[in-house]
């Protein structure tokens, strides 16, 4: 077959050098690339009568040209043009401004579909600007694209068509015959075609779920892969799996939870084969205590640990607690970061060298090449989603193929998980440890703004602390509120005499981490931030949270927000403030209202807003934007999931004839990395 992928953009009809760049905006850098450019939605040209069709969204109507006026002329140089048409039992007025070219070329007693909003009454219709096919040429449903400022639909279109003639019969499929006809699924060639201009809804939804069908199984084939690999044998075996002394260590009880966990982590470590495991848990569910509970099974097997932190005043933080913790067993805590100065940043890094350090926790500065770990046995990170695969195998190059554990407090739905760390094993910790009272959370609108700063200046004359949230850094918008002004007005007038503070995120790491750490220190009594502070320390004494624009956060990213107050004896409080009258949006903030639970939360955010908001900026690319559209179909997930295990089990390594162009297509996605998941 002839392979699209190794064709130059520039030899389509029109595509010269400036338009190849265009097209390399929107990741289409050859021919291949352009026919996977999947529409992202399409225009339903099926026309309805103009007398039945629902006024105040886009339909298409048919209808004959029965007269021309214009254009004339209003006031500021603008030109109204008025055409009507008729479908023989109702007509309709079609209004262009500042366009004489399209009502001109419309010909009287020619028949054609109009698609755009109907207004109008019972007895008169009209549309505004309609896009215009000739009726009887334009199929019914036409492909709309992803666009970048210089291409228009048009040409995309054009151009698509022509890279889909150049496909050669029959197409090289990845999934063999046994795999279609087991899952039902068309074949490549058809799929392609199709996706692009269906000729009904029914071969549409065949096209995309054929292309979904080989999206995720190839995505879940290069995960297994990519963690097959990693499963070397290691040199860090527990000698011992029994984890009691730890637990006469700690002043408080395990959860079950907790409990199910480390007893998931120490029978990983005592396999010859490194763990591999994602722990997810909700804010306050006790991660840290389970890493804990790994590193001193590690350490007892005469292993060195480490735990790296996104953040330095995180690291601090961890290696606090953790001193305090494991300091009276003998275990000996050390701290790495960018930010110490060099007399112990270089004592610290002896120390380990010369393996008189059993903990080692810091930041990326953790990753440095004159950074020697002796016997690291055991990887822990925190905040998965801010590192990637190749920070990770950046530390597993440390040691003799250690034990990785990841940590992520941001809840996410099992489906998506499944594939955004499936080269990991998941547990989740689904309990929160008792004492945890629950954060009240209200929903007020910018009338009560007032009262809300009164309900927090209450709480810091009691000697509390508070945060209030915006959406934007600096700028305006139509009822945005900017953390700059915002706390420029709020430290010179309302809370004037207060001890107030501005922290985003384009200030430098360590004026942030000055910030949060005088903050911590109860120095700062009011923090006016950005999200900055959604993965951030733990400050027990902060108790009042208010978010400003609330409806401009999604459900997973208030719940996160949320997170930072409740985390101490005290009782707490998170205030949204919204004057958005959007039903759907009032209803997605009343369920941040009502429920505490953030895996419930984050199912019901994939099901509002889907997988491209729920994971965010964040998330670094880890899935590509045609595989967010897939996520919410779990169904295809589990059928995808299951296919994986069998054609593993069948064939683990991929190398019988008939698996060649899934094998190719894994290897290529792997090498490739245009989604950003392997990185």
């Amino acid at each position: 077959m002839r392979d699209l992928r190794h064709e130059d953009l520039q030899t389509l009809h029109g595509v010269g050098s400036r338009r190849a760049q265009l097209y390399r905006k929107l990741g289409v850098t050859d021919v291949g690339a352009l026919v996977r450019l999947y529409p992202r939605g399409y225009l339903n040209f099926r026309p309805q009568p103009i007398l039945s069709a629902p006024l105040g969204e886009p339909v298409t109507v048919r209808g004959a040209v029965v007269d021309k006026k214009g254009p004339t002329y209003v006031r500021g140089g603008m030109t109204v043009s008025k055409v009507r048409v008729t479908d023989g039992s109702c007509e309709l007025i079609l209004t262009f401004f500042n366009n004489k070219y399209t009502p001109a070329a419309l010909e009287i007693g020619q028949e054609y579909l109009f698609y755009g909003k109907l207004s109008g009454s019972l007895l008169r219709r009209e549309m505004t600007a309609p896009l215009i096919q000739p009726a009887g040429e334009a199929p019914a449903l036409q492909p709309v694209y992803p666009l970048t400022a210089g291409l228009t639909n048009k040409v995309i279109t054009a151009n698509v068509r022509e890279a889909l003639e150049r496909l050669e019969d029959p197409v090289d499929d990845p999934l063999p015959p046994a795999l279609r006809e087991a899952h039902r699924l068309c074949h490549l060639g058809y799929a392609l075609r199709t996706i692009h201009f269906p000729p009904d809804e029914a071969a549409l939804e065949a096209a995309r779920r054929r292309l979904g069908f080989e999206e995720l199984l190839i995505t879940q084939l290069a995960l297994t892969s990519l963690r097959d690999r990693t499963r070397l044998t290691t040199a860090s075996v527990l000698t011992s799996t029994d984890w009691s002394d730890f637990e006469a260590l700690l002043p408080f009880h395990l959860t079950g939870a907790q409990r199910r966990v480390i007893d998931e982590c120490a029978a990983d470590m005592a396999r010859p084969i490194p763990m591999n495991r994602l722990i997810q848990g909700d804010v306050g569910s006790g991660k840290t205590v389970v890493a804990a509970a790994a590193a001193w099974l590690a350490i007892q097997s005469g292993m060195t640990a480490c735990m790296m932190a996104p953040t330095e005043i995180l690291a601090v933080q961890h290696y606090e607690n953790l001193r305090r913790l494991l300091e009276p067993a003998g275990i000996r805590v050390g701290l790495l970061t960018g930010g110490m100065k060099a007399a112990p940043r270089r004592a610290v890094k002896e120390a380990m060298a010369q393996g008189t350090l059993d903990l080692i926790i810091g930041t990326h500065a953790l990753l440095s090449e004159d950074v020697i770990f002796r016997r690291l046995g055991l990887v822990i990170t925190d905040e998965q989603h801010r590192f990637g695969v190749n920070q990770r195998s950046a530390l597993f190059q440390k040691g003799e193929n250690p034990h990785l554990l990841v940590m992520s407090a941001t809840p996410i739905p099992r489906t998506i998980a499944l594939l955004m760390y499936g080269d990991l094993d998941i547990s989740i910790l689904d309990e929160l440890p008792p004492g945890r009272t629950p954060v009240e959370t209200y929903l007020i609108g910018s009338d009560k703004r007032q009262r809300a700063l009164g309900y927090i200046k209450r709480h810091l004359d009691e000697g509390r602390q508070g945060y209030i949230v915006c959406p934007l850094i600096e700028g305006e918008g139509p009822g945005m509120v900017s953390a700059s002004r915002y706390a420029a007005e709020l430290s010179d007038g309302f809370f004037r005499g207060y001890r107030t503070a501005l922290l985003h995120g384009r200030m430098k790491g360590a004026e942030k981490d000055a910030v949060m750490a005088a903050f911590a220190a109860g120095e700062i009594q009011l923090l006016i931030a950005t999200t900055v502070i959604e993965v951030g320390v733990d400050v027990p004494n902060a108790v009042i949270m208010l978010i400003e624009n609330a409806e401009r956060f999604g459900l997973s990213q208030l719940h996160q927000l949320r997170g930072r107050v409740g985390r101490g004896a005290h009782r707490s409080t998170c205030i949204l403030l919204s004057d958005a009258k959007n039903p759907d949006t009032r209803h997605r903030l009343q369920v941040i209202c009502k429920e505490t639970d953030g895996f419930a939360i984050a199912e019901e955010d994939l099901r509002i807003r889907g997988p491209g908001e729920l994971l965010g900026q964040a998330q670094h690319g880890m899935v590509s934007p045609r595989m967010a559209a897939l996520l919410t179909d779990t169904a295809l997930i589990a059928e995808t999931r299951q296919a994986v295990s069998l054609l593993l089990r069948e064939d683990p390594t991929l190398s019988a004839p008939e698996h060649a162009g899934l094998h190719a297509a894994v290897d290529r996605l792997i090498a490739d990395d245009r989604a950003g998941i392997f990185n």
